[in-house]
């Protein structure tokens, strides 16, 4: 399956492990990657409320690009794209005025203009169903011996369901079943659907502490090993942010964060040298070291 291949920012720059470990799994899986270049940041919820006019012509320049490609899919690997991408595609297909506005303006900067014939889909829905799952039950041989693995979904992926739509925000599976079908064994704990705490860090750094306590503390009480996420800014608050939390809190979590790539990656027999693994703040050592044992 080609996909035009949307990274976004973190992936290009402070989780590049995010990137190098995608491109090393999506042959396992039935994907082919047409990377885009020419394009930007999406916005994020900031330009969103900032200038939501100036968000929408981003996000319809970047679908532009997906659909020049020729592939009806623009594959994601954040949480927070995938939510602005498929905001902006819900205005621009369901608003024939507002597409031909943007697209006049786009043209006037050498974009091609935007039909509305692309989905934007992310790489957790690709593999979680349908032939990619297929696929990823046969590369995932090396497999996970059982090690017990918490799903942090974040809450961009899951809401608000009526753009995002997948599975149900209140009871999600997808990394569940991804987990299970990687050998390893799914904990489940309320806080895998909270939000990370990353919107306000910057803002209320005591608060988003409180956020971010919550899953690691309750992966931790649920006797996980590591913990699993689809976003790269959830990756982030979860990785780096442990350093705050120790200094906030004078205990010692040292909870292994893996990118969804990363853990399918190890599964699938991926080397060490494409998942990057020296690029975390915490140690993946221990969940190495039990896989090899």
């Amino acid at each position: 399956m080609k996909v035009a291949y949307y990274k976004g920012c973190l992936a290009s720059l402070s989780a590049k492990e995010l990137d190098t470990s995608t491109r090393a799994l999506a042959p396992r899986v039935g994907l082919e990657l047409e990377e885009l270049e020419s394009v930007t940041c999406c916005g994020a919820g900031d330009i969103h409320e900032a200038e939501p006019d100036y968000y929408l012509h981003l996000n319809a320049r970047i679908l532009a690009y997906a659909e020049e490609t020729g592939s009806d899919t623009l594959m994601t690997v954040c949480n927070v794209c995938t939510l602005n991408l498929r905001q902006a595609n819900f205005m621009l297909k369901n608003d024939a005025d507002l597409r031909e506005r943007v697209n006049t303006n786009l043209e006037q900067v050498g974009v091609p203009p935007y039909s509305g014939n692309v989905e934007v889909k992310h790489l957790l829905w690709l593999v979680a169903d349908g032939e990619g799952y297929e696929r990823l039950k046969q590369e995932a041989h090396k497999g996970l011996k059982g090690l017990k693995v918490a799903p942090f979904y974040g809450c961009q992926i899951l809401r608000p369901s009526k753009l995002l739509g997948f599975e149900d925000p209140d009871r999600p599976w997808s990394l569940e079943a991804i987990i299970e079908a990687c050998g390893g064994q799914a904990v489940d704990y309320p806080a895998k659907i909270k939000c990370c705490g990353f919107p306000i860090i910057q803002a209320r750094e005591e608060t988003a502490l409180g956020e971010l306590i919550q899953p690691i503390e309750q992966a931790m009480e649920a006797g996980a090993d590591a913990m699993v996420t689809p976003c790269p800014l959830c990756h982030l608050s979860l990785d780096a942010w442990q350093q705050k939390l120790e200094a906030s809190t004078g205990r010692r979590f040292q909870m292994p964060i893996l990118h969804l790539s990363q853990l399918i990656g190890v599964a699938a027999g991926i080397p060490d040298s494409e998942l990057k693994f020296r690029r975390h703040v915490v140690s993946m050592r221990p969940v190495v070291e039990k896989l090899s044992a």
